[in-house]
């Protein structure tokens, strides 16, 4: 008789692994998202809740009653409540992990449903639901052959001469305008209101530093055509204006906002460039202008061939975005955009970029808009794949050799740099940077590059403008800056 039970007993284990199966549903609930419906029958609720009084039996302490020999009744009645909780939570925990590894699903997160909202039945089984974001499925278009045009670039002196006037700029000292109006690229010193319009909320700021930019900040928000805005302001004057703050800002308390902003001017400020004179020369550690100019020669001539490659990888992004179509759902990319812009951070920092540039490109970068934020996630998943599909991946001593590289041009040492890279959580992103680096060098090995020589008329052009207006060089050489930065900005889009 007792090898009978026993018998049964045994049976009843083995029977939910079969009969007990769970029943899982998956529909499209939009792009990059599936709607999991999960079952799971009586049968392994009850076999659940047998094996946690099974515990209980052995464990619990009970008033009367040695330990292990409590009756299960009794058990129910005093542990009734926190045993359906435990059990079906490992039951809704267990079943959606299985439900998404069965299916297949390639989950960008786990899923996130309210467990409080599920109920355990008295008997009948139990139905939930969840979304969960997955990878977008698509197909890669040729990866061979890619039609590239390589662009055949010289350094010129007018090249030379705006990086003098640069180096001048940035030696040069904010003057106070004391007469006429704030013109671009100004310096206003100015007080301001940050209001929330449907919260109320509001920030106040004093003594600010606000830039007369077509795209800039005033304290944190960023401002799309702030230049029409302030152009011809004075000193005393209040400018106010109403901006929608892009859904995928990087700022939290300011993400999809709109904000009503105020600015009380108080002071105009223009940079005077620094003299090209002796004290200029010694800085930059140089003889005199001549031995100035051909040090730049020579940091032009490798800034070119940099430009050249990073041009030709920007056609292979182009020619993949262009071949390649998929949605990504708006909450994605929103919730990425940190990642992203630690990602172009480090991008930038592979470029060698100087912290005055550096600081530019990421104040762009931020303020980008939805776009640009998908542009780049889909970058991402487009490079991702293709670092699968050519079996490219990335060796610590990979990384450690750009991070050495790196190190030597910001003038760390590299162990410190690493440590500085996991505390910030820039690591993860740096080699992931490294590996579309390598991916992209791999596709230009096979691609069809068709070399072409620059157009003289467009380097002629420039020097018309300059000659037409001459006192307004510090204006004129930043223009050039702007579209470089914006090119810079369409080139970084993977994520």
């Amino acid at each position: 008789m007792a090898e009978d039970e026993q018998a049964t007993e045994t049976k009843n284990e083995e029977e939910p692994t079969t009969a007990s199966k769970n029943t899982i549903t998956i529909e499209d609930s939009g792009p990059c998202k599936k709607k999991v419906i999960v079952e799971i029958p009586q049968e392994a609720i009850k076999t659940a809740t047998d094996k946690q009084y099974e515990r209980l039996h052995k464990e619990a302490l009970v008033p009367g009653f040695r330990k292990g020999r409590a009756p299960r009744r009794l058990l129910e009645k005093r542990f009734g409540k926190e045993t359906a909780e435990t059990v079906k939570l490992k039951l809704l925990a267990d079943a959606s992990e299985a439900a998404i590894k069965d299916s297949n699903l390639n989950a960008l997160r786990e899923p996130d449903f309210d467990f409080e909202k599920i109920e355990l039945p008295a008997e009948g089984p139990i139905k939930f639901d969840f979304e969960v974001e997955v990878r977008p499925e698509f197909d890669l278009p040729q990866l061979e052959d890619i039609p590239i045009t390589r662009s055949k670039l010289e350094v010129t002196d007018e090249q030379i001469g705006r990086e003098i006037e640069q180096l001048r700029k940035w030696s040069g000292v904010w003057t106070p305008r004391e007469t006429g109006a704030a013109e671009l690229d100004d310096q206003i010193i100015a007080d301001a209101i940050l209001k929330q319009v449907e919260t109320e909320e509001q920030e106040k700021l004093d003594n600010i530093e606000v830039y007369v930019r077509p795209n800039g900040f005033v304290g944190a928000v960023p401002v799309e055509k702030l230049d029409d805005l302030l152009i011809g302001a004075k000193a005393g004057d209040t400018r106010q204006t109403t901006v929608d703050v892009p859904k995928t800002f990087f700022r939290e308390d300011y993400r999809g906002k709109k904000v009503d902003i105020r600015i009380s001017i108080k002071d105009i400020k223009w940079l005077k460039p620094a003299a090209l004179d002796e004290n200029f020369l010694k800085r930059l550690d140089v003889e005199d202008e001549n031995e100035l100019r051909e040090k730049i020669r020579d940091t032009l001539q490798t800034r070119l061939e940099e430009q050249v490659r990073t041009e030709m990888t920007e056609q292979i992004y182009t020619y993949l975005l262009d071949n390649t179509e998929f949605d990504l759902p708006l909450d994605i990319v929103a919730e990425q955009s940190t990642s992203l812009l630690q990602r172009q951070y480090s991008s930038l920092l592979m470029r060698g970029l100087s912290r005055e540039q550096l600081d530019e490109q990421m104040a762009q970068l931020q303020a980008g808009s939805e776009q640009q934020a998908k542009q780049q996630l889909k970058t991402f998943f487009i490079m991702d794949k293709i670092a699968d599909k050519l079996e490219i991946e990335v060796s610590e001593e990979e990384i450690n050799g750009h991070i050495a590289q790196l190190a030597i041009q910001q003038g760390q040492r590299p162990e410190r740099m690493r440590e500085q890279m996991l505390r910030d959580g820039s690591l993860a992103q740096f080699r992931l940077q490294v590996r579309e680096g390598k991916c992209t060098a791999k596709l230009l090995e096979s691609a069809k590059i068709t070399e072409k020589k620059p157009e003289k008329k467009t380097k002629k052009a420039p020097k018309k403008t300059a000659k037409k207006t001459p006192k307004k060089t510090v204006k004129k050489s930043a223009a050039p800056e702007k579209k470089t930065t914006k090119k810079r900005k369409k080139t970084e889009k993977s994520p």
